[in-house]
């Protein structure tokens, strides 16, 4: 079993910071995120792989354009903005999109109860629309646009089970995809809509008392081996990256802004109070002694909204980055030299136990995602 030598970690970064030059502990620190994030990001573009073919009830979860893959894309596309070999990993997104058409997936176009209504489909929209604006092609975008414009037309209240963003994966999903076409469209219709049905769910899944989510409704009355309500950690981690990805969307003057800060605060300084020791978080937020291992993709989107919150602002610098630098370290441990990445809970809906050989492919891109937002802490 690979082991989590955070504290030397720790003390490296700190070393660099007292005893180098601000230009040389800088680069060093870079280099390092930069290597990680390769290594990541290399070795699962070269075991990228999925399944063909649904099973019935499950047929989000197939597909190019599956939302697994879709968050692996949308850690790529932050990856090849800081990647000395941009085009390399352009190119390969550009392939993907191409293959998709550029289209949304439909796989429950004949199923009356989701429809094409199933925020899942919306994650690889993420992509599109950045490639759309990179490449200057907006013809990677209209697909996109006309699946939202269609959801809004034939949209209403009384929509039930994942017609509307029901459960709390979902605010990862499909809101930074209304937020980001409001941006490049200039049509404020999208961002309405978006924060109007966030708020819903906000509503809907939000404790309170405990200032985290709830994955979805069928979670509010069981509870953990140790009396405490259930909340996952990585459910609480696609909130909690879901609503980084709207603040990056939304102007500084926006008038949706002060929701999504209040929350992302809020949020994040609950969850850093609940990381382990190492920094690391857990399948489950409120009971880890259940479930003792970390997990990846947890982590991962909560360092990157932690790793977003500090350098924007949010949260003090002074009391936050030492807490951030355990976290990546905790994360870093957990990718093994090949640049497998390890201890990622597969697919569910409630914490499950972790080993060290799990891997998956939302799990890297949920890494990326945070190695972008901690690699401009040492600008």
């Amino acid at each position: 079993m690979r082991h989590f030598n955070t504290s030397l970690f720790f003390l490296i970064i700190v070393f660099l910071i007292t005893a180098c030059t601000p230009s040389e502990s800088t680069h060093s620190q870079k280099a390092l995120v930069k290597d990680v994030m390769k290594r990541v990001a290399d070795w699962q573009i070269n075991h990228f792989d999925y399944a063909k073919e649904g099973s019935p009830g499950y047929l989000h979860d197939y597909g190019i354009d599956a939302w697994t893959n879709a968050v692996f894309f949308t850690g790529v596309e932050e990856w090849a903005k800081m990647s000395d070999n941009s085009s390399t990993y352009y190119s390969w997104l550009n392939k993907i999109g191409s293959e998709c058409q550029w289209k949304l997936p439909e796989n429950f176009v004949d199923m009356p109860v989701y429809s094409l209504y199933h925020a899942d489909e919306f994650c690889i929209g993420q992509m599109f629309l950045e490639m759309s604006q990179k490449n200057n092609n907006e013809n990677m975008r209209i697909p996109t646009q006309q699946r939202l414009d269609w959801v809004m037309s034939n949209f209403h209240e009384e929509l039930q089970g994942k017609k509307w963003w029901s459960w709390c994966d979902a605010l990862f999903m499909a809101p930074p995809v209304y937020a980001r076409m409001a941006s490049l469209t200039g049509d404020e219709k999208y961002l309405a809509f978006m924060d109007t049905e966030f708020k819903r769910t906000y509503d809907a899944l939000h404790d309170k008392e405990e200032r985290l989510f709830f994955r979805d409704k069928s979670y509010f009355e069981k509870r953990e081996q140790n009396g405490e309500k259930i909340f996952w950690g990585r459910g609480n981690g696609w909130v909690a990256g879901g609503t980084v990805k709207i603040l990056r969307t939304l102007p500084a003057d926006s008038p949706y802004r002060s929701f999504y800060e209040d929350l992302l605060r809020e949020h994040v300084s609950r969850l850093v109070e609940l990381a382990d020791t190492s920094g690391a978080w857990h399948a489950s937020l409120l009971d880890p002694e259940s479930y003792p291992a970390p997990e990846a993709s947890a982590t991962a989107l909560i360092t990157y909204a932690l790793a977003y919150g500090i350098n924007e602002g949010f949260f003090d610098k002074d009391i936050y980055l030492p807490r951030l630098l355990e976290s990546w370290s905790a994360l870093t441990a957990m990718v093994g030299d090949d640049g497998k990445l390890g201890w990622v809970q597969p697919i569910g809906a409630d914490p499950k136990s972790v080993t060290e050989d799990m891997t998956a492919v939302y799990g890297a891109g949920a890494f990326l995602l945070a190695g972008s937002e901690v690699y401009k802490l040492v600008d």
